[in-house]
């Protein structure tokens, strides 16, 4: 979502961090930009203008200026200003000292409530705290029927009502059934509009005041630009909300919505959503988005997603074959699998330090999942015995896997190209003089050898 905006703050930086030394006039202009750019972002005018007014203030200090490098610490100012203006409070989910604790969804028509609302379940459920599902929108066509089927796929229990029933009625056995269970959470899915009125208002109002949530939650697409900051701001003066859940933070938009929601409501983000699929949400910390934001990466997230997809005996069984030297495509199959699992390939390279200003410049099949796909069907048409020897792969062979994987004999041989030279490359890491090699350079801090 950041791509534009990462690009041209990284632009920025990089000039001032080839200056030697930093004038105010240099602060200025590059602040200019960088203002610029926020706008252009869709980020709320007062908010670009006091974020600049702050950057500004702290680089021009005299010791900023006359450090030895000055260009780095703007960078790291910016970085600090601007996780105070993502961040606004507490991000966890407050919990009731009695169960079920109750969390409220609520938001427009379209911003992915429903979805979301499962995607919460399976969160808490992950880890350790049991949820029930309540399905109290009554407004839309099949909202109860996607709901529960939305828990099935996260294996998360759904109360629905039979018959005609009631809004407040849903939601208060719905509670009631959550304590029965002696379930950690309630989560309970409200009923939208195309655009806030009076009726929606007064009904949430009402469900609010039947359950008593501990955390209303209101989910807001994020694509949808200053619009969505109206609504939260609009949601927060009649219901009174305690969190955010920005939705579709993997789409094309300019992001200035994720920038100015916080500060313009003074309600905290919770978490937020980078996907379609039920496991794509993401704990909201105000570091890392600052981080990704400036190119900088985000080594946590990308080691808490691998941590939940890749067992440690996974790991180390990978780690002996690498060291023993017997990897095969067999071992390279199962580890795309697992970068799969981990989310779009685009948004695990964001994740990675220096590799976001990178993303804009590659070509589109560099970061794109149809890549990872046609390796794969490459690889499913080999046999057992020319997977754990890709060396009897001859042009006979080459030609029948095309075949059966849909794409063509230069595919393959491409493929068998880059995996040898892997191949050689592991066995040069773990080589005597490599390992000392590495060693070396990790022991300075320098994983890259430069």
């Amino acid at each position: 979502m950041f791509e534009v905006l990462t690009e041209k703050l990284n632009g920025v930086f990089q000039r001032l961090g080839n200056k030697g030394t930093l004038t105010e006039r240099d602060v200025d202009e590059a602040l200019r930009e960088v203002r610029l750019a926020l706008l252009e972002a869709d980020v709320n005018f007062r908010v670009a203008r006091d974020l600049v007014g702050r950057i500004r203030e702290r680089a021009l200090q005299e010791e900023v200026l006359k450090s030895l490098s000055p260009g780095q610490q703007v960078v790291k100012i910016t970085n600090e200003e601007l996780t105070f203006t993502l961040d606004g409070g507490s991000h966890r989910l407050e919990t009731s000292p009695r169960r079920p604790s109750v969390a409220m969804m609520v938001g427009l028509n379209g911003s992915g409530k429903t979805t979301t609302a499962a995607k919460l379940a399976r969160h808490l459920s992950q880890q350790g705290q049991d949820a029930l599902l309540v399905a109290a929108d009554l407004q839309r066509p099949a909202a109860p029927e996607q709901l529960e089927t939305l828990g099935n796929q996260v294996g998360v229990e759904v109360y629905r009502a039979s018959g005609t029933p009631d809004t407040l009625d849903v939601a208060r056995d719905g509670v009631r059934r959550a304590a029965e269970r002696n379930a950690a959470w309630a989560i309970v899915d409200t009923a939208g509009r195309f655009q806030m009125d009076d009726e929606l208002m007064a009904e949430l109002e009402q469900v609010k005041t039947a359950v008593s949530p501990v955390e209303t939650l209101l989910v807001v697409d994020a694509m949808a630009g200053q619009d969505a900051v109206n609504a939260a701001q609009e949601f927060h003066q009649r219901i009174g909300v305690t969190g955010l859940v920005l939705t579709k933070m993997d789409g094309d938009a300019r992001g200035g919505a994720a920038l100015s929601i916080t500060a313009a409501t003074g309600v905290p983000i919770k978490f937020i959503g980078t996907g379609e699929r039920v496991d794509a949400l993401e704990a909201y910390y105000p570091d890392r988005l600052a981080s990704r934001i400036l190119g900088m990466g985000d080594v946590l997230t990308l080691i808490e997603k691998a941590q939940t997809n890749i067992s440690e005996q996974q790991a180390l069984d990978m780690e002996r074959k690498i060291r023993q030297a017997t990897f095969d495509l067999e071992d390279f199959l199962t580890q795309l699998q697992q970068l799969k699992s981990m989310g779009p390939l685009s948004q695990i390279v964001e994740m990675i330090p220096g590799m976001g200003n990178l993303k804009g410049r590659l070509s589109g099949a560099e970061v794109d999942d149809g890549q990872l796909k046609k390796v794969e069907a490459i690889i499913y048409s080999m046999t057992p015995q020319e997977r754990s020897k890709p060396e009897m792969i001859g042009g006979s062979r080459r030609r029948r896997i095309a075949r059966g994987s849909g794409t063509t004999p230069q595919d393959v041989n491409m493929l068998l190209n880059q995996f040898r030279q892997m191949q050689k490359t592991l066995r040069q890491m773990t080589s005597g003089r490599g390992s000392r090699q590495m060693r070396r350079m990790m022991s300075q801090g320098n994983i890259f050898g430069a």
